[in-house]
């Protein structure tokens, strides 16, 4: 159930990844992921114009002769899938690729918001740290994979599939644009996925409604090149106000690699 004032801290996180990005000290971590999402972007954005057209007609040889009365609205929603899964290929595949950086980004945010460091690593301990970054990333894959191509499968379904499938399907990349984003602060403490999706749903209209902004942001040219790093400010905001408490309680901080802001 939706709460409102949990939708308003939603916004609010998200305006202040905003806010983030521009603020002395962090500018040089934002700009590795927005120049990998640029390249990364670019030859996914001509994959799909070279592609389009060939998943279209797939898409519409499903809808039988007796709804062609809906084709405008049902090629539409057919469109509507197909850039749902271009974009969660996009989110994926950067996930993959701007791990280290975004993980980084994170940790130096939270330095920022709670004047507290996490524990120092050399440039060989971050080499040794990337297969356990990676290997988080696949988890995450693993959890969303299955159910995305459940939910591609289900859009040709006559009628159900182009019109209940594309929003249900679109909410669901939302949480998972919660998931992608609110990892990097959770996985700089080492909190395993299962303890993050848990904490993370006990607070859903918060995370739902970040997710959601930031899955329409996803759809806007140029905006999208940047709301990445946008994303990953704002989850570890969302992460130390939220959530730090919880996890870094006040009576462990001397076996804790950060402390709470007093």
């Amino acid at each position: 159930m939706l709460k409102q004032n949990q939708l308003k801290q939603g916004f609010h996180y998200f305006i202040m990844g905003w806010h983030l990005i521009r603020q002395k000290g962090l500018k040089r971590f934002v700009i590795m992921p927005i120049l990998l999402n640029i390249l990364l972007l670019s030859g996914l954005l001509w994959l799909f114009i070279n592609q389009i057209d060939s998943m279209i007609d797939i898409l519409i040889s499903y809808i039988p002769d007796w709804l062609s009365w809906l084709g405008g609205i049902l090629l539409a929603l057919s469109i509507f899938m197909i850039i749902i899964l271009f974009y969660f290929i996009f989110t994926a595949l950067s996930g993959f690729i701007a791990a280290p950086f975004n993980g980084l980004l994170a940790e130096k945010v939270e330095n920022l918001l709670t004047g507290k460091n996490l524990q120092e690593t050399s440039a060989i301990d971050f080499i040794k740290d990337l297969p356990r970054m990676l290997k988080r990333e696949w988890q995450k894959l693993k959890y969303s994979l299955p159910k995305l191509i459940l939910l591609f499968l289900l859009g040709f379904i006559p009628l159900v599939g182009q019109t209940f499938i594309p929003f249900i399907t679109f909410l669901f990349s939302a949480w998972l644009m919660a998931i992608q984003y609110c990892d990097y602060p959770f996985d700089n403490h080492k909190i395993s996925f299962p303890a993050m999706k848990s904490a993370l749903a006990e607070k859903s209209t918060i995370n739902l409604t970040f997710g959601v902004l930031v899955s329409c942001c996803m759809l806007i040219p140029v905006i999208n090149l940047v709301i990445i790093p946008v994303a990953v400010c704002g989850a570890t905001a969302m992460w130390t106000e939220q959530y730090r408490g919880h996890f870094l309680p006040e009576n462990d901080e001397k076996n804790s690699p950060t402390t709470l802001v007093k």
